[in-house]
């Protein structure tokens, strides 16, 4: 790549698709650990209304909510027990009307959690299907089978849930039934029409209750190959996806986008530009954007982004290739480093950057460098709000928030802890309740002492209250960062880039200029031009350091 800041002319066209996802920053709530209005230790919707004058302020456009639908909880919320309803830990429906009575009141739209692969196995429909008979109605809305051998005792063939172990359970009858991740989250078989219609019906209750759109778990797994053929590489969910490389037979099979035509019809039906966002952990990125077609989704989450090294190669191949890609179909790019799935990137940022990608992160295992991690994250931070197209926020990473590393075994309640035999630390780290309060019960989570998991001491420094109108903290960072952004309209600008070589990036977009420093040794700073923030301070020369991320007007 070229080092030359006045050799490189190459352009990236932003998406030409109007709408106010096309740039909107959406900030991700996880009910159980955003805030707790009655002292059990578990979020809920009351204390999230409570809190949303905390986003308003931040200056986000919308919220998503992780799932708050009944469920035993077997995999925090995401195996749905019913999809019309409020699990009575989070509230009731009342509650959820007034939250998004009050997000709206304040300017933020409101998209919700689908989880249309699988229900949970207390799901009616599922209860049916055990006291049905093979072959009968209630067993064709999933995935059951005959085994194989003489006595039908093997699965039905060699495919592995994503948290670990045989992905089919057997049944009393003997027949199995698919569960790409827990035991309690049977996937439904959407060649199934009766499926189809109950999943319009699920969206049309939350439309009509004033939600602005939907963020669709697990989007590229809803269809599985017909034959059901054994898979022998190893089974993640992101797995087997490259370009030269077949497509695993239970991801991105070409019936979803059938689907997602009719969901879009749906939406477009109504008032208020609805959206879809897919959770499609999908390479390449030119397979991705396939999701995000004019008559499909709006969006689509870009793990491959989330997923790159911090490094100026790794991070510019991401962002020309993901803008090219979806350009190519007018559809906006969307950007992420963290969320509920993974080690949170201000402790992802401080491990080696060599390493894969850790599955949690617990005592024993390699320990981040807490400051070197603060120090790339929000210089991260701050290279991802400047480029076209719409971010996604994850709670408390505007407080800086590392993951908890430390958090004691036996507390953890992730089943891929449990279904992994103790070999993968799961995602408990990255979910523990956030700190609004330094002194108060529970760093101000709620009114009392109590923590679905528990919080460790330093979450004090990282509390709310340490930071507002504190110059130069990780809040008033993101906060001004965010006013910027806005009044540049730099989400639906168009990036050009200036340098793009093994240690610095810098491109332009809408009249600003932004320069990231991934070397070992300041760089100088572009002349003449005024800085509008940085992620940590300029060497007192103006200089750009180490890991540090700015944006000037000329």
């Amino acid at each position: 790549m070229n080092t030359d800041v006045n050799a490189t002319q190459q352009e990236t066209a932003g998406a030409p698709a109007t709408g106010w996802w096309t740039e909107a920053v959406i900030y991700q709530i996880y009910p159980r650990s955003f805030a707790d209005s009655n002292g059990d230790g578990i979020g809920d919707l009351p204390g999230i209304t409570a809190r949303l004058g905390h986003l308003a302020e931040l200056g986000v456009d919308a919220v998503w909510l992780s799932p708050f639908y009944p469920s035993p909880q077997a995999d925090a919320g995401y195996d749905v027990a019913d999809y019309r309803d409020v699990d009575p830990l989070f509230g009731t429906l009342a509650d959820a009307d007034a939250m998004i009575a009050e997000a709206k009141s304040r300017g933020l739209r409101v998209i919700v959690d689908l989880v249309p692969n699988h229900t949970s196995s207390a799901h009616r429909w599922f209860v049916e299907a055990l006291a049905a008979a093979p072959g009968s109605p209630a067993r064709q809305r999933y995935v059951f089978r005959d085994g194989k051998g003489p006595d039908g005792a093997e699965p039905p063939n060699d495919w592995q849930s994503v948290f670990g172990g045989p992905a089919w359970t057997r049944v009393a009858d003997g027949q199995w039934y698919l569960h790409l991740f827990d035991t309690g989250q049977p996937d439904l078989n959407w060649d199934n029409p009766e499926v189809r219609t109950e999943f319009l019906d699920v969206l049309r209750f939350w439309l009509d209750r004033g939600v602005d759109g939907f963020r669709v778990d697990v989007a590229h797994g809803l269809i599985k190959q017909a034959d059901l053929a054994d898979w022998q590489e190893p089974q993640e969910i992101l797995s087997g996806n490259e370009v030269d490389k077949p497509r695993p037979p239970m991801w991105d099979q070409d019936g979803v986008h059938e689907i997602y035509r009719e969901w879009r019809r749906l939406l477009d039906s109504y008032d208020g530009e609805r959206i879809l966002v897919a959770e499609a952990w999908v390479e390449p990125a030119e397979r991705l954007a396939r999701y995000v077609r004019p008559d499909e989704m709006h969006q689509a989450f870009n793990f491959e982004y989330l997923l790159a090294s911090w490094t100026a190669p790794a991070q510019y191949a991401v962002i020309t290739r993901s803008l090219e890609a979806t350009d190519a179909v007018g559809a906006p790019t969307t950007w992420v480093l963290s969320n509920h799935d993974v080690v949170r990137h201000a402790s992802r940022l401080g491990l080696p950057i060599s390493g894969g990608r850790p599955n949690g992160i617990g005592i024993g295992d390699p320990q981040p460098d807490a400051a070197l991690g603060l120090r790339r994250a929000r210089a991260a931070s701050l290279l991802m709000l400047a480029l076209p197209g719409s971010a996604y926020l994850y709670q408390g990473e505007e407080l800086g928030l590392p993951e908890h590393t430390t958090l004691p075994d036996e507390a953890r309640q992730d089943p891929t802890w449990e279904r992994s035999g103790h070999t993968q630390r799961g995602r408990d780290g990255c979910r523990v309740p956030i700190p609004w309060e330094a002194d108060a019960p529970s760093y101000g989570f709620g009114p009392t002492d109590a923590s679905w998991l528990p919080q460790p001491e330093s979450w004090a420094e990282y509390a709310l209250d340490r930071q507002e109108g504190v110059p130069g903290s990780t809040y008033e960072l993101y906060r001004t960062a965010l006013r910027l952004r806005h009044e540049h309209e730099l989400g639906r600008g168009t990036l050009r880039w200036l340098a793009s070589g093994d240690e610095v990036l810098t491109f332009t977009n809408n009249g600003l200029t932004v320069l990231t420093n991934f070397g070992t040794a300041p760089v100088p700073a572009p002349a003449g031009a005024e800085l509008l923030v940085s992620s940590a301070p300029l060497d007192d020369d103006g200089r750009v350091p180490t890991d540090v991320t700015a944006w000037f007007r000329a």
